[in-house]
């Protein structure tokens, strides 16, 4: 789009956002739903900084906010049948095969105790515990671009042990106590069974444990974990040459051990951190504070 008009620029914004309306269409029984729900995708793009239902009905040139309000909380659709066509959406204009998908939850403040899953817990948005909600997501993230592809909400114990506040918060019947990690893995299972292209996954220490490794490594993808300075290791095949926690393997590399490999283009990046060679079976990153990266040998075939 280098040199292009204002007005030929807004024009394939324009189009492009009516195709999107189109596709959106079919989830909605009524028009009048598809309508709101199209003006609800307007007033998000808006130059608005706050997305109050109150600004975005003033950005619709509605008297009130509660045509807004009926498109998430009145109107019956399909909240799934929606991420998958965002999901094919993005795959459709980003696709690469070295892209990464990144796999990260963020709070969301709050201040009274109704919205669904909101507890006092920890956010990384505040940094510290407090009042809020907790969202996992997948992101997609090529050298053409990125976007997010999924999301899921996190439930803490205090609400799925409690089947009278699921019910005022219409959470389906099916849903149970599920960890974060728990569910970043439906969430790349999800995007494996669609065939999102991908070749790495990359996450934080909360989903460097669990089955999120074994599951990537059985499906043939990379991935890029932290986790935490006391995870115990040991290296695949026998003898198992490396043993221990992370810490403990760190302490007993020589400093001729830690060398910069070649350089490794990941969603148009170039990855070329310091690592440690061990016995060819796994490569560990540089320590910093309690965490580390865990980078499997997957990455090198």
């Amino acid at each position: 789009m280098i040199g292009a008009s204002i007005e030929t620029t807004r024009e394939l914004w324009a189009s492009s956002l009516r195709e999107v309306k189109e596709r959106i269409r079919p989830l909605f029984a009524q028009e009048r739903a598809a309508l709101n729900a199209g003006l609800f995708v307007d007033g998000l793009l808006g130059d608005e900084r706050r997305k109050t239902g109150w600004m975005r009905a003033e950005a619709a040139g509605d008297p009130g906010p509660w045509r807004q309000q009926a498109v998430l909380g009145r109107n019956r659709w399909d909240a799934d049948a929606l991420r998958d066509l965002v999901r094919d959406y993005a795959t459709e204009h980003l696709a690469d095969e070295n892209a990464v998908l990144v796999i990260d939850e963020t709070g969301f403040l709050k201040q009274g105790k109704a919205s669904c899953g909101v507890a006092r817990q920890y956010t990384g948005s505040a940094g510290k515990i407090t009042n809020c909600q907790i969202g996992v997501f997948a992101a997609y993230v090529s050298c053409h671009g990125h976007a997010f592809i999924d999301r899921a909400l996190y439930l803490p114990k205090g609400w799925t042990d409690d089947p009278a506040r699921l019910k005022a918060t219409y959470v389906p019947g099916d849903i149970g106590f599920s960890t974060k990690p728990q569910l970043a893995a439906e969430m790349i299972e999800r995007a494996l069974a669609a065939g999102v292209p991908f070749r790495w996954v990359a996450a934080d220490s909360v989903y460097g444990v669990g089955d999120i490794e074994r599951d990537l490594r059985q499906a043939g993808k990379g991935y890029v974990l932290g986790v935490n300075s006391n995870h115990w290791f040991a290296s695949w095949g026998k003898p198992q040459r490396v043993v221990g926690t992370a810490e403990e393997i760190a302490k007993t590399q020589r400093r001729s051990d830690w060398r910069r490999p070649k350089r490794v283009r990941a969603a148009n990046c170039l990855l070329d951190d310091e690592v440690a060679w061990t016995d060819g079976t796994f490569e560990l990153g540089q320590v910093w504070d309690t965490n580390f990266f865990l980078c499997c040998s997957i990455l090198k075939q």
